[in-house]
């Protein structure tokens, strides 16, 4: 599996994560590995950090994909049937699975979109501080597999959750960290400004920041985005 650009971007500017003493990225793909390993199925996979609320997704290879969609080669299957008989063929998904012939095929197809979910949370210091989101192309490819996949990334199997995110919600959120990440960066960086031009703690410059926002009716990341080219400016006058 390979990160989604947004994954490998937060990374890049804005790394390096460790997790367990390694690179993020590099823990990552081998927790993705291990994963797949143990289910063949597994189209992708998010980590989330409820500390931190970010996310980070991997994806499964156009190389990966297409060895499932191989698979009709194998037993048969519409484009197969199509070349014997000089026709189109067409049918339902549902359609497909009713077929005992091509049962095999209506698995592979399956890998185009997310068939079942396997939601685990990761537990630290008696507290839920992050979640591991796993996707799979067909139906039952976690059943089984919830105790080995939650030794994979340290989580508690006993709270897993199945089939909660059909739609990959969380590919959109942690398409969202490297703005995330930036806002940080910056609303640490213009409380620090308020914080020296005011003579008081970063702290309360961060307090500052929020309640001046909260007056004007803007977000605090738009006033601290504003008070850092401000800044900018001054220094270049």
């Amino acid at each position: 599996m390979e990160p989604i650009p947004e994954t490998a971007q937060a990374i890049t500017d804005f790394g390096p994560f460790v997790i367990e003493d390694d690179d993020l990225l590099t823990e990552l793909q081998e927790k993705a590995q291990h994963v797949q390993d143990l289910v063949p199925q597994c189209l992708g996979l998010s980590l989330a950090s409820n500390q931190d609320e970010l996310t980070f997704t991997l994806v499964a290879t156009a190389n990966e994909i297409a060895v499932l969609d191989a698979i009709q080669y194998v037993q048969g299957g519409p484009c197969v049937e199509a070349v014997k008989a000089e026709r189109v063929v067409a049918r339902e998904q549902a359609g497909l699975f009713d077929e005992q012939g091509w049962h095999l095929f209506a698995r592979a197809t399956a890998a185009v979109g997310v068939a079942s979910t396997l939601t685990l949370p990761i537990i630290g210091d008696g507290h839920v501080i992050g979640s591991v989101n796993l996707y799979a192309a067909t139906p039952t490819a976690f059943d089984g597999h919830h105790e080995a996949i939650a030794r994979v990334f340290d989580a508690w199997a006993p709270g897993a959750v199945s089939n909660a995110d059909l739609s990959f919600t969380t590919r959109s959120v942690a398409e969202t960290a490297p703005d995330l990440l930036r806002e940080d960066i910056d609303l640490t960086v213009a409380s620090g400004l308020i914080a020296r031009q005011d003579h008081v703690s970063v702290e309360d410059g961060r307090r500052r920041l929020r309640n001046a926002a909260r007056r004007a009716g803007v977000s605090e990341a738009q006033l601290a985005q504003t008070i850092i080219e401000l800044r900018r400016l001054q220094d270049t006058e």
